[in-house]
């Protein structure tokens, strides 16, 4: 399970350096891909084959579905995890996220979260204060 939140550098060369606590669970190569909100978004192995599979189901009758599947896949990316646990963002996605040097990984469960530091610090301060009726939501669907 991948949780938490990092603040790391992203080099000359684009190579971001994985949270030492994710490696392992990450394995020796991963799929980055775009993600929603503007960030990125890294899967292992194993969970970018369920979550694409995922996609690949969609119907390709309605525009919304074909619109979406060619947006996330089209735009996946696989990277070898270097010995000293870096992966190589793609520059297309590099552009696509806004990342700059500074940036913040998050654990999201199954995946990763690769935010620009300013995108994200702007997204959890809105979320924070939307967080009591996320949950009061949540709670009607029986979820939390």
């Amino acid at each position: 399970m991948l949780i938490g939140e990092y603040t790391h550098t992203l080099d000359a060369k684009k190579r971001l350096s994985l949270p030492s606590k994710f490696r392992k669970e990450m394995g020796k190569k991963v799929v980055i891909a775009a993600g929603l909100d503007q960030c990125l978004s890294v899967y292992s192995l194993k969970e970018w084959e369920r979550f694409s599979s995922r996609i690949a189901e969609l119907s390709l009758g309605t525009s919304d579905s074909r619109d979406f599947n060619r947006y996330m896949l089209a735009s996946a990316s696989e990277s070898d995890v270097d010995a000293a646990g870096r992966i190589l963002i793609p520059e297309h996605l590099k552009r696509a996220a806004g990342l700059q040097s500074k940036v913040v990984v998050t654990g999201v469960y199954n995946r990763a979260e690769v935010w620009d530091a300013r995108k994200w610090d702007t997204y959890k301060k809105r979320v924070e204060k939307k967080a009591d009726m996320l949950a009061e939501k949540l709670g009607e669907m029986g979820m939390i």
